[in-house]
């Protein structure tokens, strides 16, 4: 079966206002999300892929188009299902304010509980992520054989929770994953088993060291333990 290559999106004008964008119209990548989006063609330059996937969302399609611009034959498809979490009311909040919410201590510690107000589901979240992937691996492979390698671009509570499901891990337990933006996730799957080849490699090692105020940290909770919702911003 093939390998799968999950980007998630640059750095958005959400991620560095602390905002929970969602499904929010019209969030773009910020400066150093088009410097991380340009960069991405040399760092996948020894990949071939087979086909990029992209979730319908701004940031995502503004994340690839400089891989697609390096590779004109590269085929392009547009996936709903790995869009990011409609997270219902909650769209377009502070993140700061949203720590206050009793729901956000459900989303950190029980997330298979979780259900946004007008919004879906982190189970349903997943479930849709993990059928697309499902079809995905089918069609490339039928396409394109089992040693097949393609992309998808999406984000990162989507992203976390395909890690989830590669691991044999309970959703709930899903918040200890990370991806940064514009990470690179790596999973090969097989008919018995997925293998996970890489995690987040964004190749900075920056991210790692501890900032005196990390962008939009005041608006994760309490960062020694909570989980960035929606990924969060990276890096400075």
């Amino acid at each position: 079966m093939p390998t799968l290559i999950l980007v998630r999106h640059g750095r958005s004008t959400a991620n560095t206002s602390g905002v929970l964008a969602g499904r929010t119209p019209g969030v773009a990548l910020d400066e150093r999300g088009a410097e991380q989006a340009a960069a991405l063609p040399g760092r996948l330059s020894a990949l071939t892929l087979a086909a990029a996937v992209s979730s319908p969302l701004q940031r995502c399609r503004q994340t690839l188009q400089p891989l697609l611009d390096a590779r004109p034959d590269l085929p392009l498809h547009t996936e709903d299902r790995i869009s990011e979490c409609d997270y219902g009311d909650w769209s377009g909040r502070k993140l700061a304010e949203l720590a206050d919410e009793p729901l956000m201590k459900v989303v950190q510690q029980h997330p298979s509980a979780a259900a946004f107000p007008g919004g879906e589901s982190m189970r349903t979240m997943q479930a849709r992520a993990v059928d697309a992937v499902r079809d995905w691996n089918a069609r490339v492979e039928a396409e394109h054989g089992e040693d097949a390698t393609y992309l998808m671009c999406s984000h990162g509570d989507i992203i976390k929770s395909l890690v989830a499901d590669a691991l044999g891990m309970h959703l709930d337990l899903f918040q200890r994953v990370q991806a940064d933006p514009c990470s690179v996730t790596a999973i090969r799957y097989t008919r018995l088993r997925p293998f996970l080849l890489r995690l987040g490699d964004t190749g900075d090692f920056a991210s790692l060291a501890p900032p005196e105020q990390a962008i939009g940290a005041d608006a994760a909770g309490d960062r020694a333990t909570d989980a960035a919702v929606g990924g969060g911003a990276g890096a400075p």
